[in-house]
C-alpha cells in the first residue's frame, strides 16, 4: 500500500503543471552555465588582474543592490506586496543628498559653525549627517506612501495593491522631472568627499597618489568600494539583529507569519507594517546616496533599472529572505559586471532578467526560499 502511494505521488509529480518547464529551464540554466565558463575562463587565465578589477566592481554594484534587495523583501515579508515604488525611493535618497551637499553643504557644517574643526572630522561629522537626513526624508515619504496608497487596500486582492505601488512608482518619477521638484535632466552629482584609490600587486597596498598612474595590470580599489561594502555589510547585521533579538522583531515576524493571530497577541499590526516601510526606505535612501556617489549623474529614472535588478536579486535568492536578498544581490552584481566586462554593456540588463526568468522556472522559491507544503 505504501508503495503504491509512493507510486502515485512521482506519477502526480512528474504531471504537475509546470514540471516539464523546469526541466526545461534546468537544461537551459545548464547550458548556460557551460556557456559562461568558456567565455570567462579563458580571460581569467589570460588576463586575471583584468578579472579581479571586473569582480571588485560586481562586489561594488552588488552590495548596492542589497541595501535595495532588503526593502523588497522585509515588505513582501509581511504584507506579501511587491513595491515598485521602492526602486523611486531609492532614487529619492540620491537626490536629497545631492541638495544636501550641493547646495546646502551640510557634509561639512561642523567647519562653518566652528572654523577652527578638524577639517576632517568635520567632513566625517558632516557625510554621516548627510546619510541620517536622506534616511529620514525616504523614511517619512515611505511611511506617508504607505498609509495614504497601501493601507486602505490592505483587505483588496493582492493585484489592486500592486498596480497601485506601479502607480505610486510613475508618480514620484514624473513628478520629479517636474522643473521646480528635481528635473528631468541628467545632473551631475558632487561628491562629499575626494576620491582616495589604492592599487594591489604582489607586494602588497599601496596607495595612488595625485596624478600617478597604477602600475599595468594592478587591480584598484577606492574609499568609495570600502564604504559601500561596509554600509551595507553593517545594514545585513542590524537587521539580523533587529528580527532576531529585539521585541520589534518578533513582532514582524509574528505579523508575516498570521496578521489575526498577531492582533489578538495584542501586536499593532498597522504600526508594524508602517516600521517595516520606514526601515526599508531608509536602507534605500543611504544605498541611492552611496550609488550617486560611485556613479555620480542622477536623474529622476535613476531608480527604475536598479529597483528592477534588486527584485530581481530578492527572488533569486528567496524574497522574504533576509540572507537571501544579500546574496541574491551580490550574484546580480558579478552577473552584471562580467557581461559588461567579457560580452556587451548593452546585454547587462538581459542577463538580469534572464536570471528571473531561470530563477521562476528552476526554483521559483529562490535560493534560500522554503517550498510551501503542500496539503494532504
Amino acid at each position: 500500500m505504501a508503495q503504491a502511494t509512493v507510486s502515485k505521488q512521482s506519477t502526480y509529480a512528474a504531471r504537475r503543471p509546470g514540471a516539464r518547464m523546469a526541466w526545461i529551464g534546468q537544461a537551459f540554466l545548464g547550458l548556460l552555465a557551460l556557456a559562461a565558463l568558456v567565455i570567462l575562463v579563458p580571460h581569467l587565465i589570460k588576463d586575471p588582474a583584468l578579472f579581479l578589477q571586473i569582480v571588485l566592481s560586481g562586489l561594488q554594484l552588488g552590495f548596492v543592490y542589497a541595501m535595495i534587495a532588503l526593502g523588497y523583501t522585509m515588505v513582501y515579508g509581511i504584507v506579501k506586496l511587491i513595491n515598485f515604488a521602492h526602486g523611486d525611493v531609492f532614487m529619492v535618497g540620491a537626490f536629497v543628498s545631492y541638495y544636501l551637499v550641493a547646495q546646502f553643504q551640510l557634509h561639512v557644517w561642523p567647519a562653518l559653525v566652528w572654523p577652527g574643526f578638524s577639517p576632517t572630522l568635520a567632513l566625517l561629522i558632516g557625510t554621516l549627517s548627510v546619510m541620517a537626513v536622506c534616511m529620514a526624508v525616504c523614511v517619512v515619504m515611505a511611511v506617508v506612501i504607505e498609509r495614504v496608497a497601501y493601507k486602505p487596500l490592505r483587505d483588496a486582492p493582492r493585484i489592486a495593491a500592486l498596480i497601485t505601488s506601479i502607480g505610486v512608482s510613475f508618480f514620484l518619477e514624473f513628478f520629479g522631472a517636474l522643473y521646480f521638484v528635481f528635473s528631468g535632466r541628467f545632473i551631475p552629482y558632487k561628491r562629499p568627499f575626494d576620491v582616495v584609490t589604492w592599487y594591489i600587486t604582489t607586494s602588497g597596498v599601496h596607495m595612488l597618489q595625485p596624478g600617478q598612474t597604477p602600475p599595468s595590470g594592478a587591480p584598484i580599489i577606492s574609499n568609495i568600494f570600502l564604504i559601500i561594502v561596509a554600509a551595507s555589510v553593517a545594514v545585513q547585521l542590524l537587521l539580523q539583529y533587529l528580527v532576531r533579538r529585539t521585541k520589534l522583531g518578533k513582532a514582524m515576524r509574528a505579523t508575516s507569519f498570521d496578521k489575526p493571530t498577531a492582533r489578538l497577541m495584542g501586536i499593532n499590526v498597522d504600526q508594524v507594517i508602517s516600521f517595516t516601510f520606514a526601515v526599508g526606505a531608509a536602507f534605500a535612501g543611504l544605498g541611492g546616496m552611496l550609488y550617486a556617489i560611485a556613479y555620480p549623474s542622477i536623474w529622476t529614472q535613476l531608480g527604475i533599472l536598479p529597483g528592477l535588478k534588486a527584485f530581481v536579486a530578492a527572488v533569486l535568492g528567496g524574497i522574504g529572505s533576509i540572507p537571501g536578498a544579500f546574496v541574491g544581490a551580490l550574484i546580480m552584481g558579478q552577473a552584471e559586471a562580467l557581461t559588461m566586462g567579457f560580452i556587451s554593456t548593452p546585454m547587462r540588463d538581459a542577463v538580469a532578467f534572464t536570471i528571473l526568468i531561470l530563477v521562476l522556472l528552476v526554483r521559483p522559491t529562490g535560493i534560500f526560499g522554503e517550498p510551501e507544503k503542500e496539503k494532504a
